[in-house]
């Protein structure tokens, strides 16, 4: 495969010297690009246009063109492990995903099977390839997906929620069943991200969306120690001696960094309710520290923009670790020179940080 001609974010979640902090955005491919929309139009759904290698790659790239990005990530969805399984994803205009099968008793729990990756979300290794194909060398690609926790709680709610009445009564009433499903979802994701860094993958993500919804105990026993089963069984180290960083992010995860830290992943993303500074003195060296700009921030002018993003930059301070992104996805309403002022200030003001680093070829 080609040589990275820009490996800023690998070097950086690896805690190793850079000429200057690398950004990207969380759903950085998306609705408030208007490229982005022309295309979905033409795909008919969104899961026409994840289920197309060739339009998953098309937008991937996109916002690489608008803006100097230091990664692209795959165009995908977290939920598509449970439609793989049999619940039949669909997105209801306005409210977002919603399965036709939510699982409701622990005899469908049983009846889930691990999905095969290659018969069954080969959509998904076929678009890595040809985005890793497509991008060159450009810029690294990142795989994701969604944690165990986190792909429950849309399979047993039947799609979004607000308190999570029943997969938190699932867990309290019937642990036993709930551990079965998230075991079952631990071997899927990881299975799911070893095909992708097969498939090309440079980096990959986790996104426990919803993991601050638990209690504090809770969190640790149905959503971290899954993360820790399943950054245990990466395939991380390639046969040409490369080395895929993984990143676990959980929102409202500020309370947990010290134990997220030793999850087994090299990258912690944190959301805008943590301060930086604070959140890397309390990880140490253990991880690299991802994040994490308010991404209403980005409704405001643009000077309000830079401003907001040398606090950033100076809440972690000089040395290497960082990767500046948003402590979330994009909105979909912000206009996209808003995030292009953003890049543009990570951009001026970050080399500051990274003063005197040798920043020339580095192990992998």
């Amino acid at each position: 495969m080609t040589e990275l001609k820009n490996d800023r974010l690998i070097r950086a979640l690896l805690r190793q010297p850079v000429d200057r902090t690398p950004v990207w955005m969380m759903r950085q491919a998306g609705r408030y690009l208007p490229e982005y929309r022309e295309i979905r139009q033409q795909a008919g759904s969104f899961m026409n246009l994840c289920q197309a290698p060739e339009l998953a790659c098309e937008v991937t790239l996109q916002p690489l063109e608008r803006f100097d990005l230091d990664a692209a990530i795959l165009f995908s969805d977290i939920l598509t492990i449970p439609d793989a399984m049999g619940l039949g994803l669909y997105f209801a205009e306005g409210e977002g995903p919603k399965f036709e099968h939510p699982l409701r008793n622990e005899a469908q729990i049983k009846a889930l099977n691990v999905p095969d990756v290659a018969a069954d979300l080969g959509y998904v290794t076929d678009a890595v390839s040809l985005i890793r194909r497509e991008l060159d060398g450009r810029v690294p690609l990142i795989g994701f997906t969604g944690s165990p926790w986190t792909l429950a709680t849309y399979m047993v709610e039947g799609g979004s929620s607000r308190n999570f009445p029943r997969i938190k009564t699932l867990l309290y009433d019937q642990p036993r069943v709930l551990h079965a499903l998230l075991d079952k979802l631990a071997r899927s994701v990881t299975a799911y991200l070893n095909a992708q860094i097969e498939a090309g993958a440079q980096a990959v993500m986790m996104f426990d969306t919803w993991g601050g919804a638990l209690a504090h105990a809770a969190y640790r026993e149905f959503s971290l120690a899954y993360a820790r089963q399943i950054m245990d069984g990466l395939n991380r180290h390639r046969p040409d001696g490369s080395y895929v960083p993984a990143v676990f992010f959980t929102k409202g995860g500020g309370l947990w960094l010290e134990a997220m830290a030793q999850s087994g992943a090299d990258g912690l993303g944190l959301d805008w309710t943590v301060h930086l500074g604070e959140a890397r003195r309390r990880v140490g060296q253990r991880v690299a520290l991802q994040g994490n700009l308010d991404p209403c921030i980005l409704y405001a002018q643009p000077e309000v923009i830079r401003r907001e993003v040398g606090h950033v930059l100076a809440e972690y301070g000089a040395g290497p670790g960082h990767v500046f992104n948003l402590g979330h996805g994009i909105n979909p309403d912000v206009p996209p020179d808003h995030a292009q002022a953003m890049v543009e200030a990570v951009h001026e003001l970050s080399p500051q940080y990274h003063a005197g680093s040798d920043t020339g070829p580095q192990p992998h």
